[in-house]
């Protein structure tokens, strides 16, 4: 038996490989403290958990849900869009629950590209989106963000790439351009205009934007949608999770928000791929997302004593690095001593079993970097600084 030809190229995740290495590691007894991955530590609100075992209790809640979501969820969802982001949507057409954001990657692959179209992917970014392109039949056209840009799309460059793809006779369409801002893994905030000039590339060239947006409320003090820019939903589908705001990433919750249209196409495949989601669990997100700006305001407290601890981390590598970034990770520049930040990594993982992640994983333009996650207590980012400084010694 031999696997289909969509798995030729496509690896195994990263973190999925070096999880393994790591509990063997552990089993060794080495007690590697793990830097790298963006799963948080926290627990949600305790009011949350009291949802989830309350509604849990009720024999009628445990059947097949609406393929849409549940009513309370899509309307607990316009209400936050409104209150947060200032953006208007309909909870009833123009809003879809999602078992996780990430799945909704795949879902807008399945539902948008066929063999020969293409998408948009930036390097560096989140490895999910080219290999959902790639999983679909796609072809990804990777498109460069450098820090001498801000991090930002060069819409000139992308413009002579796209022209040129679809100028080669066979080639189908550039359908998707995937974007996420704050961007993950380099914590860069959109400037001024990044999304407005976003919208209009969609617009000259006839493309969905795909606007991934889960990090808007980590250490960031004016969270910001897409959909804000002027006939944004016509041309942009975002995604947003209650993963990273919210601690529940094993919960698995995000959403979909795009123009009507967009909603029942993506769930024309939604809707054979599961039977929707836990109802307890919809009605406990519906109550997270009623939380107040304290909430955040708690939760961003925490990450940035941590954060201060990580650039101490980061200095004693000799990394360069910006302080002014969002999210939930530090991204930094590793020193001329080391040839990429594969090897820093490398190093830092044997000679002190700390694990922190190689930027290289997230595209090329990352292969000079590393990626710290804050999603470890002030005690372990302490134990790691002094494992770090053993070593430095």
């Amino acid at each position: 038996m031999t696997v289909a030809k969509r798995l030729e190229g496509i690896n195994e995740y990263y973190f999925s490989q070096k999880l393994r290495e790591i509990e063997a590691m552990n089993k060794a007894g080495k007690d590697v403290i793990n830097l790298g991955i963006g799963s948080p530590d926290l627990p949600p609100h305790p009011e949350v958990i009291e949802i989830l075992h309350a509604e849990s209790q009720k024999p009628g809640n445990h059947a097949y849900q609406s393929y849409k979501g549940s009513a309370v969820l899509r309307n607990a969802i316009a209400s936050w869009y409104q209150r947060q982001y200032q953006v208007n949507i309909d909870p009833e057409s123009e809003v879809l629950p999602l078992i996780g954001s990430k799945e909704g990657i795949m879902h807008i692959c399945m539902t948008y590209l066929d063999a020969g179209d293409a998408a948009l992917v930036p390097n560096p970014g989140y490895p999910t989106y080219k290999s959902a392109v790639e999983l679909t039949g796609g072809t990804v056209i990777s498109y460069d963000l450098k820090k001498d840009n801000n991090w930002m799309a060069d819409l000139e460059v992308l413009q002579l790439a796209l022209s040129t793809y679809e100028s080669i006779p066979g080639n189908g369409k550039v359908k998707l351009m995937f974007v996420n801002y704050p961007h993950m893994p380099t914590g860069q905030l959109p400037l001024s205009d990044t999304f407005d000039e976003l919208v209009a590339f969609a617009q000259k060239n006839e493309l969905l934007i795909v606007h991934d947006n889960p990090y808007s409320f980590i250490l960031n003090k004016r969270p910001q949608s897409i959909l804000v820019s002027t006939n944004a939903k016509k041309y942009v589908i975002e995604l947003n999770s209650l993963s990273k705001s919210h601690n529940m990433a094993g919960w698995r919750v995000g959403m979909l928000i795009g123009d009507k249209k967009r909603i029942a196409e993506v769930l024309t495949f939604k809707s054979n791929m599961d039977s929707g989601m836990f109802l307890p669990v919809q009605l406990a997100a519906a109550k997270a997302l009623e939380l107040g700006d304290e909430w955040h305001e708690e939760l961003n407290a925490i990450y940035r004593d941590r954060q201060t601890l990580v650039f101490e981390l980061l200095e004693l590598l000799s990394c360069h690095f910006s302080r002014e970034q969002a999210g939930m990770f530090v991204w930094a520049g590793v020193p001329a001593t080391h040839s990429s930040g594969y090897e820093l990594s490398d190093e830092v993982l044997q000679q002190a079993n700390v694990f922190i992640t190689p930027g290289g994983i997230f595209g090329s333009n990352g292969n000079n970097y590393i990626r710290v996650s804050l999603c470890s207590s002030v005690e372990k980012i302490t134990n790691a600084i002094n494992r770090i400084k053993q070593i430095r010694k």
